[in-house]
């Protein structure tokens, strides 16, 4: 990984999201000199579970966040998008993690950054560096770039995910609908007014009763059908 077209077109072509989160923290480390460990953070109902990490430390960061109820992560649905600490053992806002921090790995520095786009948050970019203020401006706008970067991967492929969930459910709707014309000798649009009663008599989602229809080709209970 070069740069960020390179970054980009890695992330693009990656298959998993998780692939995507592994390629942003690898990225971190290799372009911003003295960044010695990256990883994803999730916040799940105030516990900070470890999406990605290029070491094990900020999975064991999480893990003393957890422990402790301090940290940048550690606050649900947080508003700030960036938190920086320049010297972890003397910031007051979580003193018994920061100190434990720079005792037990030996971090001295941090940033935690907020990956989110309009559409949703997919939780926070997180770098240590082993130095108090080691951070620049210059690693603060790389930092950021790449929580952007991430954001748009992560959200693309979710719209491909729910584009595709979407197609195959029209297609195997459709499909229930074929079956529905044949057996009843109905049109479409009858066809459709048949599964939707089925999926409204029997409080079932339309693409479940569809699925259940194509898969055992056995039309409804006539109960469901007036």
């Amino acid at each position: 990984m070069t740069d960020f077209a390179d970054l980009a077109q890695a992330m693009g072509a990656a298959g998993a999201d998780h692939d995507r989160l592994m390629l942003a923290v690898d990225a971190a480390v290799e372009l911003i000199g003295v960044c010695a460990h990256a990883g994803v953070t999730l916040n799940r109902q105030g516990e900070c579970l470890t999406l990605a990490g290029s070491s094990e430390v900020p999975s064991m960061a999480n893990k003393l966040q957890n422990e402790t109820a301090e940290g940048p992560c550690h606050v649900l649905d947080r508003d700030e998008e960036t938190i920086i600490s320049t010297d972890l053992p003397q910031d007051q806002r979580w003193p018994t993690w920061g100190a434990r921090v720079k005792d037990e790995l030996g971090i001295g520095s941090s940033m935690s950054l907020l990956i989110f786009t309009a559409r949703g948050s997919y939780g926070t970019l997180s770098l240590y560096a082993e130095r108090p203020r080691a951070f620049s401006a210059d690693d603060l706008a790389t930092a950021q770039a790449l929580a952007g970067h991430l954001a748009v991967s992560m959200a693309a492929s979710r719209e491909i995910m729910g584009l595709g969930v979407a197609l195959a459910s029209r297609t195997v709707i459709g499909q229930a609908e074929g079956i529905v014309m044949e057996r009843l000798g109905v049109d479409s649009d009858q066809a459709l007014a048949y599964l939707k009663r089925v999926s409204s008599h029997t409080n079932t989602k339309l693409v479940d009763v569809a699925l259940t229809l194509v898969r055992t080709r056995q039309l409804p209970a006539a109960g469901a059908q007036s």
